[in-house]
């Protein structure tokens, strides 16, 4: 499998990202904003940061960059996409994932380590887990609130597309454990096709013990047994 991480000015998780892709046998390599094709690729990463600063909305400059045009067209031809952080926020301001990112719930940028509860364990990027498996993974975003009306929320659940809900060590999915404001706890989906995977959570950097925590290493394993 070959992997592409996408490189937009402000992106700062992209080495992160490509560490823990080499870690796993994905074979990573950048490609800049500005390139046009992805011929060869296997999985598309878009990695955290700021992409152009986040000016005017996270993701939403970053959506014009040439290389997304690509990104879109592998993706409607079924090549894994994976958009992590401000990925996830520019997935769906690319129309390829429903729904928004909007700012945090209580207006601070927040950064921890959070637990996530797999709900859909049938996914490209979940099948080592079991479902309600729940994973220690950390955050670090200032616009990490999913929201989706009630219509696409309903069509999310009807058709099995959360794949991550913030939740307790132990698998309760709780306000008390939904660090934005997320609807319905969200902090993972993926399109019906099944191929495109946004998550505010940063699994690349929870892949070493020095890290903290190894559950992110989960995510990139599945996609490594499903090539």
């Amino acid at each position: 499998m070959k992997s592409a991480v996408i490189v937009f000015p402000g992106s700062n998780c992209d080495r992160d990202v490509f560490r823990a892709l080499a870690r796993f046998g994905l074979n990573p390599s950048y490609v800049w904003h500005k390139e046009t094709s992805l011929a060869g690729f296997d999985l598309v990463v878009l990695p955290g940061g700021f992409s152009y600063g986040d000016y005017l909305r996270a993701g939403a400059i970053a959506r014009f960059s040439p290389i997304m045009r690509e990104v879109v067209r592998v993706a409607e031809k079924g090549i894994r996409v994976l958009g992590i952080c401000n990925g996830f926020q520019i997935l769906t301001e690319a129309g390829l994932l429903p729904g928004a990112l909007l700012r945090n719930a209580h207006l601070r940028f927040v950064c921890k380590y959070v637990w996530v509860r797999v709900e859909n364990a049938s996914t490209p990027f979940t099948a080592a887990l079991g479902k309600q498996k729940t994973l220690k993974i950390p955050i670090a975003h200032g616009e990490g609130n999913y929201y989706a009306d009630a219509e696409i929320l309903a069509e999310l659940e009807a058709g099995n597309q959360i794949v991550f809900r913030y939740a307790t060590p132990d698998g309760q999915v709780s306000p008390a454990a939904n660090p934005n404001g997320s609807v319905a706890n969200i902090a993972g989906i993926i399109n019906r096709k099944g191929n495109v995977l946004g998550m505010m959570p940063h699994p690349e950097r929870a892949v070493e013990p020095l890290l903290g925590s190894t559950d992110g290493q989960w995510i990139f394993q599945s996609l490594l047994n499903t090539n």
